[in-house]
């Protein structure tokens, strides 16, 4: 790539690929740039070369590497951290962003998530308001240590999160719009299980009424995950609606991290959960091609349990109900 516009081109060719179809390219980038659309359109064609805040506020917005534009042989990816600066970020803001996140997918025609599964993806706790409010609590208690939590016990009366089950069930909403292809393991439900076999037995939950009233929700969000295997559709609870596909999955012998695919017209976007609830988005190409031949090769070792394979949905379902109803005999 020897000469400015030809380096420009390919910059813009590459973000042409991250815009739903619907959108200008030329019209983002006049509204990027504060410049007017004939102005955008020289930079485009390579008639006007970019300033070096110029490519670096484009490279900042499309979260491009200057590395894999310039074709250099490098090991280096770009990776974008959201919400890295928030020290004790208010749980509703999180949930406002992903909600922001999955409205962006909900741009392209064509949009499918593939979900390798080290635990139960997130979105699918807010099925059911009490199983919801206790992740809330948890995350915000234990994963994001705000003080305001610190001495108060969990009670379903007190701590119901309103917003967050609503920005939880808008999420689900949009998610079910979208192919889903899941990798499970039944290991999956175990840090749900541990963490409610540590706050019953440490005494924060303030009832065993409130205790039992979430394992209960946790076996009605199982029974709900069950019948969307089945059906091969997803949907909401007691909504007769069927939304978009999901291809469940089940490895019982390979326990991968949580991470998450996005296939979005022609954009393929990797999603890797940090310290728990963070999470690094790359769309560098080859970095992706190699999590999802990854991914894929995971599912090539895989069971098919929705829409068919009845006897091994079975089995595995009642593995996990067998787990949630031993917590109330412990």
């Amino acid at each position: 790539m020897g000469k400015p516009h030809e380096f420009q081109q390919e910059l813009f060719n590459s973000i042409k690929k991250k815009l739903p179809a619907h959108l200008s390219l030329a019209d983002e980038l006049a509204d990027l740039l504060r410049v007017s659309a004939d102005s955008a359109y020289r930079r485009i064609r390579g008639e006007t070369p970019l300033s070096s805040f110029e490519l670096a506020t484009i490279c900042q917005r499309y979260h491009l590497s200057v590395d894999e534009l310039l074709k250099l042989n490098s090991n280096s990816v770009l990776f974008e951290a959201p919400g890295l600066n928030n020290d004790y970020p208010d749980f509703a803001a999180y949930m406002r962003a992903m909600a922001d996140q999955f409205h962006y997918f909900g741009k392209f025609k064509n949009q499918q998530i593939f979900y390798l599964c080290k635990d139960i993806p997130f979105w699918y706790f807010f099925l059911f308001p009490e199983i919801a409010a206790f992740k809330v609590y948890f995350w915000s208690r234990t994963i994001n240590n705000h003080p305001s939590f610190s001495n108060q016990q969990f009670s379903i009366e007190v701590h119901q999160f309103e917003e967050c089950f609503e920005l939880g069930q808008k999420i689900l909403r949009m998610h079910n719009e979208m192919h889903s292809v899941e990798l499970w393991n039944l290991e999956s439900i175990h840090s749900t299980i541990n963490q409610l076999s540590y706050y019953r037995d440490t005494g924060i939950f303030k009832t065993q009424s409130d205790f039992n009233a979430v394992v209960n929700s946790f076996l009605k969000m199982i029974d709900h995950l069950r019948l969307q295997a089945e059906q091969g559709l997803k949907c909401m609870p007691g909504s007769e609606a069927k939304q978009g596909r999901i291809d469940f999955y089940v490895n019982e012998l390979i326990l991968g991290n949580n991470t998450i695919l996005l296939e979005l017209d022609e954009e393929r976007i990797t999603m890797i959960t940090y310290n728990i609830l963070s999470y690094l988005i790359c769309n560098n190409e080859k970095f992706v091609a190699k999590t999802f031949n990854a991914y894929n090769n995971l599912l090539s070792r895989s069971a098919l349990i929705s829409g068919t394979g009845e006897k091994e949905r079975s089995k595995f379902f009642n593995q996990f109900r067998a787990k949630i109803t031993a917590l109330k005999n412990r």
